[in-house]
């Protein structure tokens, strides 16, 4: 059963009109071209969108008639919003933010993934936090409430028989911008971050933090994908064709960056620089690369079994059925 958006147009592709000219010369108007727009976070995560801006891989795989556009947000949720408002036509966010909205009547879907690993949990120096069994009463910030990041990190917790105050634990919980963690450590407003890379290297190499569970063991760290490539049904029903293409060219950007790594190093630090205005520096992006395995497969059983524990911590309301969330039509 495919979600609808409730309260919503459909979303549809974005027509661009070219000018007219008065009635002499309406006859030579330029015909209509589409614009789809790709959003996407400045995380490494998200690094194949931005070496697919870079290199115009889009634009190649959609051709003459098309114009990309390109939207960055700070967070799932705004994320999430432009797309049911037909802002944009799909890109990259976190799988947290999509089930949430797929259970809330978002119409999304799942069509690839984007890469696993990269979500690490630093604390703060001078917080006495050296091992997640020390957290109890303190303060943890992440991108946003039931974002993958702070699911990940809850799971975790909630195995130590640590949970927030939200359900009655003693953690409090805040949530913030990656790119201004490092002033949150600075001025001891938080002593533990759930930080998407490379901002979890970012605090290490700047702010001496302490790596209190890394990404290959934080939950889900080595099987859930960080970032996936979502659309809505109605495009991938409407316009396979486009929805095609859009994959194609981002198993492409995918390609690309594991096989020129030196060089997508470079273009993710500008762009992330041109986003954030935070120029990281190179060893910092070499380390969180590290972190990182750039994918385009999907397991439908493990985003199932991620959303369950999303439901168990009581960031969902229903226990959810994700069976339609996913499609791999386009990647097999």
């Amino acid at each position: 059963m495919k979600k609808q958006l409730l309260g919503v147009a459909v979303i549809g592709l974005t027509l661009v009109l070219a000018a007219c000219g008065d009635d002499s010369t309406a006859s030579g108007s330029e015909e209509a071209e589409q614009t789809v727009t790709i959003g996407y976070f400045p995380n490494l995560n998200h690094a194949p969108a931005m070496i697919a801006k870079e290199k115009n891989i889009y634009e190649d795989h959609l051709g003459d008639d098309v114009n990309v556009d390109y939207q960055t947000f700070p967070d799932g949720s705004e994320f999430m919003t432009a797309l049911a408002a037909g802002e944009i036509e799909g890109g990259l966010v976190g799988p947290g933010p999509a089930m949430n909205n797929y259970i809330s009547g978002v119409d999304v879907e799942m069509i690839a993934a984007s890469s696993t690993g990269g979500t690490v949990i630093v604390s703060r120096d001078g917080s006495n936090i050296q091992t997640a069994q020390d957290i109890d009463s303190d303060t943890f910030i992440s991108p946003r409430v039931g974002c993958t990041h702070d699911v990940q990190f809850e799971t975790y917790m909630k195995d130590l028989g640590v949970t927030s105050e939200r359900t009655g634990g003693t953690m409090n919980h805040v949530t913030g911008k990656p790119a201004q963690y490092t002033t949150m450590f600075e001025n001891n407003d938080v002593d533990v971050a759930t930080a998407p890379e490379p901002w979890g290297s970012v605090l290490e190499s700047k702010k001496n933090a302490n790596v209190v569970i890394d990404s290959d063991d934080i939950s889900f760290g080595e099987t859930l994908p960080a970032a996936v490539f979502v659309t809505s049904s109605e495009l991938s029903d409407n316009d396979p064709e486009l929805v095609q293409s859009l994959i194609d060219a981002h198993q492409e950007s995918i390609d690309y960056t594991n096989d020129h790594t030196d060089e997508a190093i470079d273009m993710t630090i500008n762009a992330i620089d041109d986003i954030t205005g935070q120029k990281l520096e190179r060893d910092v992006m070499e380390s969180a690369w590290e972190r990182i395995d750039f994918e385009s497969d999907i397991n439908a059983n493990t985003i199932q079994a991620f959303g369950d524990s999303s439901y168990d911590l009581q960031f969902l309301k229903e226990q959810p059925d994700f069976s339609d969330l996913v499609n791999k039509q386009f990647i097999d």
